[in-house]
């Protein structure tokens, strides 16, 4: 099946062969469409909670209200409501953050062609800074502005395209990277800790044995719990990007501003609202990512000799 591994995987252990980038950018493309139409729909769920805010009052009683009350209204269809959005997105966003991670891992891997714990954390956080400004932030803007607008009595967006050249028309280009800060944020805490925990997880199964094959079912595993680290240890800054990314982010100065609003007038639990419904999607999206990305790399290796 060839003997290209991702360098992410092989990042504790001796020199060895990496995958072509371009296989990367491909096996990556195809592992995150997959994955979002598979998760879409805690996606929106997480969304639709982080957008209602206790003042107003809630829309929603909590998770399974959210989805009865979308799919009465809108029909099962609207829990997609945004998918295509983070669907176009998903290549350009796979490209960016491996060739980032890549290019950096080049520059800090030492004689022996070994990534330490901590410069794998650097990895991945200038590969999720990378995808936040590139590709994230504009994408996650329209998927926003698209879920809170099936909430409006008079909807205005009529598809992905149409949506996108309205909110171009209505607050030009800067429109589509409200809320880039926490963009930024969010996405290189991401992969920063998704990263670490997967390098650190890998290299405690393989021990010595640097060529261990692993199992796809394991590598689902350290998926879900490196999926469950990044959630626990971002979420707040999830609230916060998709308040700045709604259709009422200009009551908001600046991504300071909304975190004190916020905590001022909802608490200190509410940067943790839609945590379940996320926790579910990216548990989901990590481990599957990663094992589809690994066994799409072996069947590009069998069509496509790179050597």
């Amino acid at each position: 099946m060839g003997s290209e591994r991702p360098r992410w995987a092989a990042a504790g252990g001796g020199p060895r062969k990496v995958t072509h980038p371009v296989k990367a950018v491909l096996a990556g493309g195809i592992a995150g469409g997959i994955e979002i139409c598979i998760t879409f729909p805690t996606e929106y769920v997480k969304t639709q909670l982080q957008l209602d805010e206790r003042a107003n009052p809630p829309r929603y009683k909590g998770i399974g209200d959210c989805i009865r009350v979308t799919v009465r209204d809108h029909g099962p269809k609207g829990l997609y409501r945004g998918l295509s959005s983070l669907l176009y997105g998903s290549i350009p966003k796979s490209a960016v953050r491996f060739g980032t991670f890549e290019f950096l891992h080049d520059r800090m891997v030492d004689a022996n062609g070994k990534l330490s714990r901590g410069k794998s954390f650097l990895c991945g956080l200038g590969a999720g800074i990378a995808e936040a400004v590139f590709v994230v932030c504009p994408m996650e803007t329209v998927k926003v502005k698209f879920i809170h607008d099936q909430c409006s009595p008079n909807p205005k967006y009529h598809g992905f395209f149409h949506g996108v050249r309205e909110i171009i028309q209505e607050q030009g280009f800067r429109g589509t990277y409200q809320g880039v800060t926490a963009t930024v944020l969010k996405q290189g805490s991401n992969q920063a800790i998704r990263f670490f925990v997967m390098t650190t997880l890998r290299n405690w199964y393989k021990g010595d044995e640097l060529h261990k094959p692993i199992n796809p079912f394991v590598t689902a595993a350290f998926g879900v719990t490196a999926g469950a680290a990044s959630v626990f240890g971002n979420t707040p800054l999830d609230v916060i990007k998709t308040r700045m990314q709604g259709l009422e982010s200009l009551k908001y100065r600046n991504t300071l501003d909304c975190a004190l609003q916020i905590f001022k007038t909802e608490g200190l639990f509410a940067f943790y609202k839609g945590t379940i419904p996320r926790l579910g999607r990216v548990c989901l999206d990590v481990a599957i990512v990663f094992v589809i990305y690994e066994e799409v790399v072996k069947i590009l290796n069998m069509i496509w000799k790179t050597d």
